[in-house]
């Protein structure tokens, strides 16, 4: 081991883990990327050092700018994260509808954090267009940059390497892959390096059932923090997935604290969606194949909400 000059360099070259507890006999192997041990704890680190970079070296962000976002949370922690790293200031639009762990991380990072008033603590299409509304209009100050993650063409490059990381650690052998949809950035950046390693793999995007808008559905609300954000994403493309899975919060909440209890992978709850629509998929391929999701984050991130209140 190294002693490292720069925490940035800290992000990526996670581990990737069997599941051996939740898969049932005769599936496929499930492995999980553990992006919780990231340094914020998300897969978003990643996403956010891509956006930063990409706009320092392009002139969009100058010496003395201000950084501006809307986030459900991770984003904002990641990006709060590498400002803290580099020296820029930033101003994050969030809501009580996320996470008290997530507000307080950006606050602790230096980040000046403005929370804008849910309905009833849910995920919902006007929550999600009001904070967007507020960072926009926050962003028109001259000295701005707004990394607006819906939109950001840098986004998606950050996780180019999660994928290669993916493949060269599981064999060279990824026979789907699983992930959940907030911007669908991710899954853009993950899906285009595993199809040029194995151009049959299936993608599999996962999504709220009470907030099925990707399948053609009505949005509505619910509690899968950092998904389903009630419309669909602007990169989104209709063949970016090979299908789509929805999973309820219930479901997804359960699954969550499965993981915990059985499998030792403490998380939040868009792992516990991905698990279940790896293993969906699992049951329908052979034993021999494999099926590749992600651990989004860590499950510190939620233990003032429901997800682990134990009884």
């Amino acid at each position: 081991m190294t002693i490292s000059t720069n925490i940035l360099s800290s992000i990526g070259n996670t581990p990737l883990v069997e599941l051996r507890q939740v898969v049932p006999n005769g599936c496929a192997r499930v492995l999980v990327k553990l992006e919780s041990q990231n340094p914020t704890g998300s897969m978003k680190d990643r996403m956010a050092l891509a956006v930063i970079k990409g706009a320092i070296s392009d002139g969009r962000l100058s010496q003395g700018g201000t950084v501006v976002e809307y986030t459900g949370g991770s984003t904002g922690t990641s990006l709060a994260f590498v400002c803290a790293a580099i020296g820029y200031p930033i101003t994050i639009v969030t809501s009580d509808a996320f996470s008290l762990e997530k507000r307080d991380h950006m606050r602790a990072l230096g980040a000046n954090v403005i929370e804008l008033p849910s309905e009833g603590g849910r995920t919902t299409k006007e929550l999600i267009q009001r904070m967007i509304a507020k960072a926009d209009e926050l962003s028109a100050a001259p000295t701005a940059f707004y990394a607006d993650q819906f939109n950001n063409p840098d986004a998606a490059s950050g996780y180019g390497a999660l994928a290669t990381e993916m493949w060269e650690q599981s064999g060279h052998q990824v026979d789907a892959f699983v992930q959940s949809i907030g911007t669908a950035q991710c899954i853009t950046g993950v899906a285009g390096v595993l199809r040029d390693k194995n151009p049959n793999i299936r993608i599999v995007a996962v999504e709220p059932s009470e907030s099925p808008v990707l399948s053609g559905g009505a949005p509505g609300a619910h509690k899968i923090e950092g998904v389903g954000p009630g419309f669909v994403p602007p990169i989104w493309k209709p063949d970016l997935a090979d299908e789509i899975c929805q999973v309820s919060t219930d479901e997804a909440k359960e699954m969550t604290r499965r993981l915990a209890k059985e499998e030792a992978l403490f998380a939040g709850t868009s792992t516990g969606a991905n698990v279940i629509a790896a293993l969906q998929m699992a049951a329908r391929l052979d034993a021999g194949k494999t099926v590749g999701t992600i651990l989004c984050d860590t499950g510190l991130k939620y233990l003032s909400t429901d997800l682990y209140t134990v009884d």
